[in-house]
C-alpha cells in the first residue's frame, strides 16, 4: 500500500517520511495555505527514494511546469478545479486528480466524475470536504467500499494512527496520505505520530498479503 506524506515544509520531516518508507512526499504550492512551501525551499529539501508530489489549487499548465522544473517534482496534484485541457498540458502520466466524494449524494455521480477525468490523470486522490485539504474532516469510509475506479486511488482527510486501522477495515484504497492527523502545527509534522501512522498502515498491508 501507498504510502504519501503531504503538507511536508522542513528536512527533518522529509527525512522521517523517508525513514519510514514513504513512497510519495507532498508540498504545497498555494500560498492561501498555512503549509505552503516556495519552490525554491521545494528544491532544497533532499527526498531520498521518494517521488515529489506539488499541489496545485489555482495555477494554470504554464506555472505547474515552471513548479515542477524548479522543485524537482515528479507529479502534480490538482488540488483545485483545474481543467482536463491543463492535465493535458502536463501531462496525464504525471498527475493526481483530487475528487470530493461529499459532492456526490449518489455513488453513480462519484462514477461519473471518475470517468469524467480517466484519461487525464494516472491517479486520484479522494479527500473529504467539499474544496481544499488539510483541514482534518474525514470521509464517510464506509461510503467507499467496493468502489470501481479507472485508476488506483488514495484515501485522504484527517487520517491518523488512530482511524486509519478503521478507515481501511471499511474501504479499499491503493494508498493512504497523511498530512493534518499528524502534526503539531501547520506544516510541523510530530515524528511519534508519522511513525505510529505508518505502523498501522504496515500492519494492515502484512494482514492483506497474508
Amino acid at each position: 500500500m501507498l504510502l504519501k506524506i503531504c503538507g511536508l515544509t522542513r528536512q527533518e520531516d522529509v527525512n522521517a517520511a523517508s525513514r519510514l518508507g514513504a513512497d510519495l512526499c507532498g508540498f504545497i504550492f498555494h500560498p492561501k495555505s498555512p503549509r505552503h512551501i516556495d519552490p525554491e525551499c521545494a528544491a532544497r529539501l533532499q527526498s531520498g527514494s521518494m517521488r515529489r508530489v506539488g499541489i496545485f489549487v489555482e495555477q494554470d499548465a504554464g506555472e505547474i511546469l515552471r513548479v515542477m522544473d524548479k522543485a524537482r517534482l515528479d507529479f502534480a496534484q490538482f488540488h483545485g478545479r483545474q481543467s482536463v485541457k491543463c492535465a493535458l498540458a502536463v501531462g496525464p502520466a504525471k498527475v493526481i486528480r483530487v475528487i470530493w466524494p461529499d459532492l456526490y449524494c449518489h455513488r453513480a455521480l462519484l462514477h461519473n466524475e471518475l470517468q469524467k477525468f480517466a484519461a487525464s490523470c494516472f491517479m486520484y486522490l479522494l479527500d473529504a470536504g467539499f474544496s481544499g485539504g488539510g483541514s482534518g474532516r474525514r470521509l464517510e469510509w464506509g461510503d467507499l467500499a467496493g468502489l470501481i475506479s479507472p485508476h488506483p486511488w488514495i484515501l485522504a482527510g484527517g487520517l491518523n494512527a488512530r482511524n486509519v486501522g478503521k478507515a481501511l477495515s471499511q474501504c479499499t484504497p491503493t494508498g493512504v496520505d497523511f498530512n493534518s492527523g499528524i502534526e503539531d502545527a501547520p506544516g510541523i509534522k510530530n515524528s511519534g505520530a508519522m511513525s505510529a501512522a505508518a505502523e498501522i498502515l504496515l500492519k494492515n498491508a502484512n494482514k492483506d498479503n497474508g
